[in-house]
């Protein structure tokens, strides 16, 4: 009996070390594998989750939202009203370089820690903020233009570069037409806080 609880003892003192030795590598294992996720990552699990939350932008300037899609350099995001409302005409463009952080729900930001599904295939997350405001020109949507400094700008955007816009002013509701223009802007893409299409949805 004297043997029995001495082996006994032993195999349980094993079996805590081993359990020990696993769970530190398994530690170590998620530090790794964290430490290779990126931005991007985190930001398209959000967006998948549909996740709530305040967008940090320069300036000091925070909005609150709902994530909805993400793109090669942008995110849009569907501004959340008073009554805790989201609605696609209330979707906006944000340039991911403009975007100073984010706040959500703790259990939100664990879960986009997971690994999701590669989304390679997905053509949005290849589509680029120039690409986007190039459809944007062509169908001739009156924009609201949030910049780094200075008022919010009104207008339609007539044609969009590789890292710039051609800006047409005119007033909130009314149609790019000559008489109502009120003059031009040239935009480098690092200016724009936010791009909101208006009386149309986002592509």
């Amino acid at each position: 009996m004297h043997w029995d609880r001495l082996f006994e003892d032993l195999e349980g003192q094993l079996a805590s070390e081993w359990e020990g030795e696993r769970a530190a590598l398994d530690a170590e294992s998620e530090r790794l594998r964290i430490s290779r996720l990126d931005l991007r990552s985190r930001l398209r699990a959000l967006c998948v989750m549909q996740a709530p939350a305040t967008i940090d932008l320069p300036g000091g300037r925070r909005v609150r939202s709902r994530l909805h899609a993400l793109g090669a350099d942008w995110m849009a995001a569907a501004m959340i009203e008073a009554e805790g409302v989201s609605t696609a005409r209330t979707t906006r463009l944000f340039p991911l370089s403009a975007v100073r952080g984010l706040t959500t729900d703790h259990g939100l930001l664990l879960a986009s820690l997971e690994e999701g599904e590669a989304s390679s295939a997905d053509l949005r997350e290849r589509m680029t903020l120039g690409f986007v405001l190039r459809d944007l020109a062509r169908r001739r949507v009156a924009v609201r233009i949030v910049g780094l400094d200075g008022p919010d700008l009104h207008g339609t955007i007539d044609r969009a570069g590789a890292d710039h816009l051609d800006l047409a002013l005119h007033d909130p509701g009314e149609a790019r037409l000559a008489g109502a223009v009120r003059g031009f802007r040239i935009l480098p893409f690092t200016a724009l806080v936010s791009v909101q299409a208006l009386g149309d949805q986002m592509p």
